[in-house]
């Protein structure tokens, strides 16, 4: 017999959703406004850490939902359509030092990281030990990506959006000179406010931003690490045709270019037919907008958890629009797509506990859900 994770242990459940044969998703609370982030803090604690896109923090600890948010930072930010607080992840070392790392719009829609550390309550931030890392100037209110991890190098990995408007009319996907459309690797312990790792592959190259890790993205809203081999996972949300899954291997390096706008998913874009498709890295998974699919990916995480055995090793994501549930299953020629549940809910994100079990968000009604049995 499986359990539920010591989070969730005395956690009376107040409804389920089957997705299969013994498998449910588990309510575990269902009081947010617009959850973005689940996520925690690798500090020992067992606490889930679950942010709203309006601004606020909450910690769910052990069966107890805390009363005060752990950080509000809703008269900082802009919230609205993909606007608002849209990222969030803990330092690799924040039993130590307390530091976590947001990513939000401000007053004037652009984007800014900032870095905030913990008070003396584990349960409660300071804000006022904000510290911006970086600011980006967003031309328009939509593709502002939002994802925040540390990679397995104990760098800061964050994914921006091209900036927005239909088709990329910028060109950022494709250009080096801005930071719109791009993976980001930063090293927050070293610099002032950052360093450049010094193998970040345009870190010598002319009129490139050196922070740039990979490129041509469109709106990688949640991108994540296996725990377990390194491999990084980029759900990109497509434009009209297809939505991608990408890869980047562990140990591969940077500099890939993921072809947007050149290509959206696995076909021409810019232009539609014989577009010049040299060095580009396709996805390893694609859906259309048609019946049987979705129209905004929601990138999720390889399942490494203990309750559910026959999904080790899958790659677990979904669609907001469509509200389904897939996995990704990979084998020796390639990767295949299987649906798991027509779930219902606009799925925002997925997250893990420090288990590696895996949750995830509806959106419109505020829930979260334990992919439990």
């Amino acid at each position: 017999m499986h359990r539920l994770p010591p989070l969730l242990a005395t956690l009376a459940v107040m409804a389920t959703l089957s997705w299969g044969a013994g498998q449910e998703l588990i309510l575990i609370t269902d009081g947010l406004r617009n959850p973005v982030v689940i996520t925690h803090a690798g500090d020992g604690s067992g606490r889930l850490f679950i942010a709203e896109q309006p601004g606020r923090i909450w910690i769910f600890a052990g069966s107890e939902f805390l009363s005060e948010p752990f950080l509000d930072l809703r008269a900082s930010i802009s919230y609205g359509g993909e606007r608002g607080l849209l990222g969030l992840t803990f330092h690799p070392d924040h039993r130590e030092n307390g530091l976590f790392f947001v990513h939000y719009s401000d007053a004037s829609g652009d984007s800014v990281i900032s870095q905030f550390r913990v008070t003396d309550d584990p349960d409660r931030a300071d804000p006022a030990s904000e510290r911006v890392l970086l600011t980006i100037e967003q031309p328009f209110a939509n593709h502002n990506g939002g994802q925040l991890a540390f990679g397995p190098d104990g760098y800061l990995y964050l994914g921006l959006g091209d900036g927005g408007g239909a088709g990329d009319p910028l060109g950022a996907g494709q250009r080096l000179s801005t930071l719109l459309g791009k993976l980001l690797r930063i090293d927050v312990d070293r610099g002032d406010p950052y360093a450049i790792p010094e193998d970040n592959p345009f870190l010598k190259t002319p009129d490139a931003r050196a922070e740039i890790w990979a490129y041509g993205l469109r709106n990688p809203w949640r991108f994540s690490f296996d725990r377990e081999t390194g491999d990084l996972f980029i759900g990109d949300v497509g434009q009209n045709r297809l939505e991608e899954i990408d890869l980047l291997p562990a140990g591969s390096g940077g500099g890939q270019n993921f072809g947007w706008n050149v290509t959206e998913g696995d076909l021409c874009f810019a232009p539609r037919n014989d577009c010049d498709r040299t060095g580009l890295i396709a996805p390893i998974l694609v859906y259309d907008h048609g019946p049987e699919g979705g129209r905004s990916v929601t990138g999720g995480y390889v399942y490494r958890g203990d309750i559910h055995p026959t999904l080790q090793g899958d790659y677990l994501f979904g669609d907001f629009v469509s509200g389904r549930l897939w996995r990704g299953i990979r084998s020796y020629d390639g990767w295949s797509i299987e649906l798991l549940m027509e779930t219902g809910l606009n799925i925002s994100t997925f997250g893990e506990d420090a288990a590696g079990e895996l949750y995830l968000a509806a959106y419109n009604s505020g829930a979260v859900y334990l992919l439990g049995r």
